[in-house]
């Protein structure tokens, strides 16, 4: 009965179960065959294996991190019974798979599926020896040195990545050095198995030894105050010739990267700093990009015939103004209420930018077409590396005055509004200007992105300013933490980047971004690079309750 007890089997048999679920439905859905063929090894191991094996592992690693240390026999057992539990449950589904006709129901249950479950045709036990090795392999590594274990984590991370990215490093390695390099290491869209032994034990070496103090960084000395000077120079550099080293596409990504990283920041001020729930953000980026188009085109709906650097502050300041008449109705409403107007001012936008009644202004459905590139001097911005200076420029002015604001009294004042309005307004706090100005910042961000987004096409569409903008924006300041700069260019990184890198996932994009959003909001809700105060308002009751 102790050992019952011990093993807790309501909890183990839950993540059992949410494991099977996860595993069972990432087969069901098609996901597990169309990556069965996609190598991240070259002949060891395919993205399909990774996603019916590591939720296995990821449940019996969690299983043993919740055991004492004293029992960590008990553990392991855990994880074994996690590992054969899934197991058998796979088991089941490739036996009905062979048995009945369940196709009828689960279309993606085929044939390949079963060969790639069963690797290549091998029987049911190879599954289940597999399932419960993997259950086992993550209670190893919840039983390691915590700097072992982050320095095997890091290092099987970072060599799985660049195996999915291989297509594109391969193709920059022959770009600048030499094609033979390029298929020393890659080969078919995957890592050669020597160069990827050799990059996971080059990877895992050093943050361990890094972690244990036998790698220590190498620096000089600087007078006080120059190091970040230092910092900052070599960061710059680095930014000023990254086109040189990305090439066009990746080039494009990263304007791709940029321009949402430029909404991300003003949305950072009205959600993460100011606290106000703003749902219709993707308003004042279509105000940005009509009005640069409206300025600059040289269709039939150009109205000035302006450059793109003079109409640019136009825009910015009419997206700006748009924030502030939006703020003026909605200035005693906040969470859920403030939430639903905002949604509603943005689809008012997209309506109106769709309707007849503004087709002779704006073009309806058909648009606003040529609009130019941005000029200096005799030369147009028209690829990809050049847009990204303009990108780059806009980018650097935002985060200067966000850096800037968020330590200046505006900016605690916003702090102090997002914790309770009424303490702050009890304090002294003019809760309308500063929810005025909040709104008005944000919106004069967006529309910035908005009127380089424009210029960048060469022509906009209603169809580009839907909702989906805005919940990307949102979720990528929730991903990477709110009131966190830092953390909303990882966001960005993360929700925009990776998905445009990852192409064979776009059918599964929206997909991932719900199971990103619950992971992160169950297990970090601060994001991945939080601000230190948003972190710990986040986990005040934690440490609350380990000091009681």
């Amino acid at each position: 009965m102790s050992l019952f007890t011990d093993l807790d089997l309501r909890k183990t048999a839950m993540k059992w179960l949410v494991a099977s679920l996860i595993t069972l439905s990432v087969s069901a859905i098609g996901m597990v065959e169309l990556f069965g063929e996609r190598f991240v090894i070259t002949g060891l191991f395919t993205m399909a294996q990774i996603l019916f094996l590591g939720p296995t592992a990821v449940f019996a690693y969690r299983a043993v991190q919740e055991t004492p240390q004293a029992k960590q026999w008990l553990g392991m057992l855990k994880a074994l019974l996690i590992g054969l539990g899934v197991g058998l449950a796979m088991v089941a589904l490739v036996w009905l798979a062979q048995n009945m006709d369940v196709r009828s129901v689960f279309i993606n249950v085929s044939p390949k599926l079963i060969n790639i479950l069963t690797f290549s045709g091998s029987s049911s036990l190879t599954l289940l020896l597999a399932l419960t090795g993997a259950g086992l392999a993550g209670g190893a590594l919840a039983l390691m040195p915590a700097n072992l274990r982050t320095a095997l984590l890091a290092g099987g991370g970072l060599t799985v990545l660049i195996g999915l990215l291989s297509e594109i490093l391969s193709e920059r390695l022959r770009a600048l050095f030499s094609s033979q390099l390029s298929s020393a290491i890659f080969a078919s869209k995957a890592l050669q198995l020597v160069p990827a032994i050799v990059l996971f034990v080059l990877i895992t070496a050093f943050v361990y030894l890094r972690s244990i103090g036998r790698i220590k960084p190498v620096g000089i000395r600087l007078p006080a105050g120059r190091e970040s000077l230092v910092r900052t120079a070599l960061i710059s550099g680095l930014l000023l010739v990254l086109p040189m080293l990305l090439g066009s596409y990746l080039t494009e990504v990263t304007n791709n990267i940029g321009l949402f990283f430029l909404m991300g920041l003003g949305l950072n001020i009205v959600v993460g700093l100011a606290g106000l729930l703003d749902l219709g953000y993707v308003a004042f980026f279509a105000i940005g990009a009509y009005t640069m188009a409206a300025l600059t085109s040289t269709g039939s709906l150009g109205l000035a015939g302006l450059s793109f650097w003079v109409a640019l502050p136009i825009c910015v300041a009419v997206a700006a103004t748009a924030g502030f008449i939006l703020g003026m109705p909605v200035l005693r409403m906040r969470g859920d209420y403030l939430a639903i107007v905002t949604l509603g001012f943005g689809e008012i936008i997209r309506i109106l930018a769709l309707s007849d009644l503004m087709k002779p202004y704006i073009g309806g459905a058909q648009g606003i077409l040529n609009i130019p590139k941005p000029m200096v001097g005799e030369l147009a911005l028209i690829r990809p590396e050049h847009m990204y200076y303009v990108i780059l420029i806009g980018v650097a002015v935002a985060m200067f005055m966000s850096i800037r604001v968020r330590e200046s009294q505006i900016g605690r004042r916003w702090m102090a509004m997002r914790e309770d309005e009424d303490v702050a307004e009890a304090m002294g706090i003019n809760l309308v200007s500063t929810k005025l100005l909040a709104f008005t910042i944000g919106a004069g961000f967006s529309g910035l992105a908005g009127a380089i987004f424009a210029s960048k096409l060469g022509s906009i569409f209603p169809h580009s300013f839907n909702l989906l903008i805005s919940i990307n924006v949102l979720s990528l300041i929730i991903v990477g933490g709110l009131g966190s700069i830092p953390g909303t260019l990882a966001g960005a990184i993360i929700l925009v980047g990776l998905p445009e890198l990852l192409r064979e996932f776009a059918e599964f994009r929206w997909l991932a971004y719900g199971v990103l959003l619950v992971v992160m909001m169950l297990n970090r809700p601060e994001g991945f690079i939080p601000s230190e105060t948003i972190r710990r308002e986040l986990h005040s009751g934690d440490e609350a309750e380990q000091a009681g």
